[in-house]
């Protein structure tokens, strides 16, 4: 959709539009904070503030926790907020698959560059696998059927288009290049359809496109600030952010990271269970992943990603983790929940590691 807009031009509307959502001004921003996984380095967060604003006092930085990058951002800035290191921070995470560089070490000895797709994220002694490939190592670990992987992807498909078509997105979607819709979600998906699709990573194995996300082009942006300041300023209602929780697996089963990340975010807060968590957003890079996570916790798999996920919508890396706490905004603020639910976000990262955030509404 966006293969011939650059990175920065994607990232700039939506910083613009989050601020336009609040009684703030530009000269109000302390950061930017952007996270960025396959990009063409340098700073996006800065390059995309000056896009969007103009104006050069406006400060911004790039977090690079791959596929967490997003997330990662939105936590930084709860936690600058936390520290009292400044009143407002945009942040987010924003990612072009379309336009990511090609990437080349020098070759040995003057022979040719050698061109790679991605940069490592774990050393050959421990095991570096593709993401595809390790998706299916964990759906065999844990008994994650195809079947199962299949169904998992139809929901969400299912889900993502009834709330495409009730305007559930509407509010949080910002017009580029007069694209104003996800293009992903299939109304025609059926079981018979995803069946007869081929295993996308070993002929033994249950992976297939149809159960994976798509790659896509996408930016994410929130508004991160006190709730005295945002009360301060008329703000009423919000999401409010408790903790979060980063933790370390197995490389070679990094799907299955958000289990470790979250059971370290619990073990920080034993008064919260996973039986009072209400809204679920959890990152579908494969569905064989996910399954294996939420079954590892206990977690029922129709709690997850009530209005459908990555499967359906979309796993632009860097900005996915911002997505999910979008998503739970839209689901918790603009349509106000009680200040007892209590949702969480949760994304596997490349190299074996899983990240974990935790969110109640808050009336202010």
């Amino acid at each position: 959709m966006f293969r011939d807009v650059d990175l920065e031009n994607i990232a700039a509307p939506v910083l613009r539009a989050a601020l336009a959502d609040t009684p703030f001004v530009v000269s109000q921003i302390d950061d930017v904070i952007l996270g960025n996984a396959a990009g063409p380095g340098g700073n996006i967060a800065r390059l995309s503030a000056l896009v969007a604003w103009q104006d050069i006092s406006v400060p911004g930085v790039t977090t690079d926790r791959q596929c967490g990058a997003g997330l990662e951002a939105v936590i930084h800035a709860c936690r600058l907020i936390q520290a009292g290191a400044g009143d407002v921070y945009v942040a987010g995470g924003a990612e072009s698959h379309s336009r990511k560089p090609l990437r080349a070490l020098p070759g040995q000895k003057g022979k040719a560059p050698n061109f790679y797709d991605r940069a490592r994220f774990s050393p050959d002694t421990i095991g570096d696998p593709e993401m595809g490939a390790a998706a299916d190592v964990v759906a065999q670990a844990h008994n994650i059927t195809r079947e199962r992987q299949d169904a998992f992807a139809l929901r969400s498909h299912s889900r993502a288009i009834h709330a495409q078509t009730n305007g559930a997105f509407d509010t949080e979607i910002v017009s580029i290049e007069g694209q104003h819709q996800d293009e992903c979600p299939r109304d025609t998906l059926s079981p018979e359809r995803l069946a007869r699709l081929r295993p996308a990573f070993g002929k033994n194995g249950t992976v297939t496109v149809g159960n994976a996300c798509p790659l896509n082009d996408g930016a994410a942006a929130l508004v991160v600030t006190s709730a005295g300041f945002a009360k301060a300023h008329g703000i009423t209602h919000a999401l409010e952010f408790l903790d979060a929780a980063s933790a370390g697996v197995d490389p070679n089963l990094l799907g299955i990271g958000p289990v470790a990340s979250t059971r370290k975010l619990l073990d920080r807060n034993p008064e919260v269970s996973l039986g009072a968590v209400t809204h679920l957003e959890f990152n579908e890079a494969f569905a064989a992943q996910v399954l294996a996570s939420l079954d590892l916790l206990a977690v029922s798999e129709d709690l997850a990603n009530a209005q459908g996920g990555a499967i359906a919508l979309g796993h632009p890396f860097g900005a996915s983790g911002a997505i999910l706490v979008t998503r739970l905004f839209a689901q918790l603020v603009t349509l106000p929940q009680p200040e007892t639910a209590l949702a969480m976000a949760m994304i596997g990262i490349g190299g074996g590691q899983g990240l974990t955030a935790m969110f109640r509404p808050a009336h202010l």
